[in-house]
């Protein structure tokens, strides 16, 4: 049995600290801040309730696995879970609008089809067809095994993307989400829908891979859930697991650095000077220098967790959460996404490090009593992917209360006179999330695809330096509660089975 530090109570951090304490090793868990759960906040005002982070789940078979794997008592006896139908709903620039049913690839079909045309389902099921190879194709070793050694296996796109001949010129194959978007969905508003995926992951759709076709397929195959009370009670769950397993956990503990003993890692040090020795550290916090001042965790080619050109990885959220006076209409859809006009311009603004003048916003909506202190209230949030704290200044109080009314007034084509019923607004942007979290700029990180030379990967579990390893999502395979799952698990899989570990079978 031996001793483990886990830097970081994420949901990544989390799992592995579970996954470990069943083994059998004395885990012991060092958060800076007061609670657990990362990036999975709750916000509570007047009878009202937010989620500050991930608002669905997907995927849920990761934290099903964990719960069964670290005890008796399965997920849906921790916390409940519905599938949200209508999956989500999407309103145009040109006044259109389509409802998609939760994990229905007919059905999807079918709506698109009435909402914007014959032959628009067609394209669409046809390109979920292609996403479903590139997801046979890259599913292991991009999401169920640790990050290879020869990662460059992951280096090439595996989506197939259709030959586009040309005529006296060489033929062409879409590469990037917009290419995929302009080329084979061809109508604009389906080029819209693919776009809101990417940018709701904090993907460029100019740059990052058609790989990013796996983002939709995995919606809409595996569904979209709620948690009843919102994801901090899945975090709550997960925290609850640990204890259970006797980990222990040391809040408002700030590690300065992982210390070295004889080239390996050998414990921590706290900021107050206190030094806890153990025999492998599990860092499940954005990975920074001086974690281990004079020495490079990565090992020879490993793929690095850097903001990347096209932007992976350099993107925060903005939030407005609303307290409304007026019910909820029951027919309103949990999660509704209003495109602009000009994807291009809010590309160009959001990559570039400044403020888009029409965002994309998701509206959320949940039917879920504990949001909200009676019946005749609502509470809704507003989100948009932004420019990082630091590119832009997010604790300019003016520029927050400019920028809260921009997606107030997106948000009406979803919630008509959504501004005479706000009793309050809270809001939130990368600042609070760099506070927080730690993450430089209050950045979120996007799950890892494949192709583009590798450029959208992350870091590998292990590193150069033996004893030391990544969990979460600044680590493979990525950002996200599913994927920050799956890397604790890797990850625990690494230290009790060894560096032949390769995942489950």
């Amino acid at each position: 049995m031996a001793r483990i530090a886990v830097i970081g109570a994420g949901m990544g951090a989390m799992s592995a600290a579970a996954r470990l304490a069943v083994a059998g090793h004395r885990v012991t868990v060092y958060e800076r801040s007061e609670t657990f759960g990362g990036s999975l906040g709750r916000h509570a005002q007047g009878g009202f309730a937010f989620d500050t982070g991930p608002s669905l789940l997907h995927l849920p078979a990761v934290y099903r696995d964990l719960f069964v794997k670290t005890g008796k008592e399965p997920l849906e006896r921790c916390v409940t879970l519905s599938q949200v139908d209508p999956a989500s709903r999407h309103v145009f620039a040109d006044g259109t609008s389509v409802s998609l049913p939760n994990a229905s690839r007919s059905g999807v079909v079918t709506a698109l089809d009435a909402a914007l045309g014959d032959g628009a389902g067609e394209r669409w099921g046809a390109f979920l067809d292609r996403a479903g190879d590139a997801w046979d194709r890259s599913r292991r070793p991009l999401l169920e095994e640790p990050l290879r050694p020869d990662w460059q296996v992951l280096a090439r796109d595996p989506y197939p993307a259709p030959v586009r001949r040309r005529l006296l010129r060489p033929a062409l194959r879409a590469g990037t989400v917009a290419e995929v978007g302009s080329w084979e969905l061809a109508d604009p508003r389906l080029a819209a829908l693919f776009d809101g995926y990417a940018l709701s992951y904090g993907l460029d759709p100019q740059h990052a891979p058609a790989s990013a076709a796996l983002l939709p397929y995995m919606e809409e195959t595996f569904g979209s859930w709620y948690v009843s009370g919102g994801m901090r009670v899945l975090a709550q769950a997960v925290y609850e697991r640990c204890l259970a397993r006797k980990v222990e956990f040391v809040f408002g503990a700030e590690v300065a650095r992982v210390v070295e003993k004889d080239g390996r890692a050998a414990g921590v040090e706290l900021a107050d000077g206190t030094v806890r020795e153990a025999a492998h550290v599990v860092l499940g916090a954005q990975p920074r220098p001086a974690l281990m001042p004079g020495q490079e965790i990565w090992r020879d080619g490993d793929v690095t967790v850097q903001p990347r050109p096209g932007g992976a990885g350099a993107t925060g959220r903005f939030l407005v959460l609303l307290s409304l006076r007026g019910a909820r209409p029951s027919d309103a859809a949990h999660r509704t996404l209003v495109h602009p006009a000009d994807g291009a311009a809010e590309r160009a603004a959001v990559f570039g490090g400044r403020l888009a003048a029409h965002p994309t916003v998701t509206v959320l909506r949940p039917d879920d009593p504990s949001t909200r202190p009676d019946a005749d209230h609502e509470a809704v949030t507003l989100m948009a992917t932004v420019a990082p704290h630091g590119a832009v200044d997010w604790t300019d109080a003016a520029l927050r209360e400019r920028y809260a009314d921009t997606l107030i007034d997106a948000a009406e084509a979803a919630v008509p006179g959504l501004r005479e019923r706000v009793l309050h607004a809270e809001v939130r942007t990368p600042a609070e999330t760099e506070a927080e979290t730690g993450a430089a700029g209050g950045a979120v990180p996007p799950p890892a695809l494949a192709g583009a030379g590798g450029g959208y990967l992350h870091a590998g579990n292990s590193t150069r330096v033996p004893g030391l390893l990544l969990a979460g999502g600044w680590s493979h395979p990525g950002g996200g509660p599913a994927h920050a799952g799956m890397s604790g698990t890797l990850v625990a899989g690494l230290i009790v089975e060894g560096d032949g570990f390769r995942g489950s079978q």
